[in-house]
């Protein structure tokens, strides 16, 4: 049996998220689709993360293990033949033995763009969010220096059915810019809680629309109240943008070598 790492990007728009659903079309499903018709057989896909439904992946991660020896450049030539233009494999390597793609990843990167602009884009409808009203920057670095280190992020996170565990999570950066017309926030972190990002980007729009200060944030953070955050912003801003693996990790740009340092 062999194990294989897959890089993917996916339009989100076009699907219910990466899980598979019962009467919807979820990425995971188109994907294992095309695995079933390329390798004649349908093994179990470990994905890197749960997105959700109209969020993007300009890289996600997948591993499974085959008996087929298809070489893993014919490989992702193959799947990309079958797959949707919705959905491109960047990448496939070979892995170790008994390597998953969650719960051997090490943290991940994350991108919410914002089209910052009076008029629409009618071209980023479903790939940013719009907001239209003025934008300071140095308050939203303000914001977002509040975020780093280590902390429970239990006001920042839907909690669902999912076993709560360990809420707390090292965001490692955590930071916005602009480019052009779009404001984009990127944020890092060893693990991320569900809605988390989003609750972050909806929250320090809080702050820029003046119902919050920055200096309110680190109490938001100890009181572990999601009623004491801002609202979840809307998903189509929302990019899983990179993906951590020891000595590895994965981009637009497919895998890169890192060092273990």
């Amino acid at each position: 049996m062999r194990t294989l790492l897959l890089a993917l990007a996916y339009d989100g728009a076009c699907f219910h998220g990466w899980q598979v659903q019962r009467n919807a079309v979820s990425v995971q499903q188109t994907f294992q689709d095309a695995v079933e018709r390329v390798l004649g057989e349908r093994p179990d896909c470990k994905g890197c993360s749960r997105t959700d439904s109209g969020v993007h992946a300009r890289c996600f991660c997948v591993s499974l293990r085959t008996q087929r020896q298809i070489p893993c450049e014919r490989l992702q030539a193959a799947l990309n033949h079958f797959l949707p233009e919705s959905v491109s494999v960047l990448g496939v390597r070979e892995a170790p033995e008994g390597f998953h793609a969650r719960y051997d990843c090490l943290g991940k990167e994350y991108e919410y763009v914002i089209w910052n602009e009076r008029a629409r884009n009618p071209f980023l409808a479903s790939r940013a969010l719009h907001y239209y009203y003025s934008l300071d920057l140095g308050l939203l670095n303000e914001a977002a220096a509040q975020f780093l280190g280590t902390h429970d992020f239990s006001s920042f996170c839907t909690l669902d059915g999912r076993d709560r565990g360990d809420l707390s999570r090292a965001v490692t950066r955590s930071s916005w810019r602009r480019e052009g017309g779009c404001v984009i926030y990127t944020v890092a972190a060893d693990g991320f809680l569900y809605n988390m990002v989003r609750i972050l980007v909806g929250t320090q729009l809080y702050a820029a629309q003046g119902k919050l200060l920055p200096a309110e944030l680190p109490d938001i953070l100890l009181a572990r109240d999601r009623s004491r955050a801002g609202p979840t912003a809307p998903p189509q801003g929302l990019y899983l943008n990179r993906v951590f693996y020891r000595g590895l990790s994965c981009s637009a740009e497919g895998f890169q070598e890192e060092s273990d340092e």
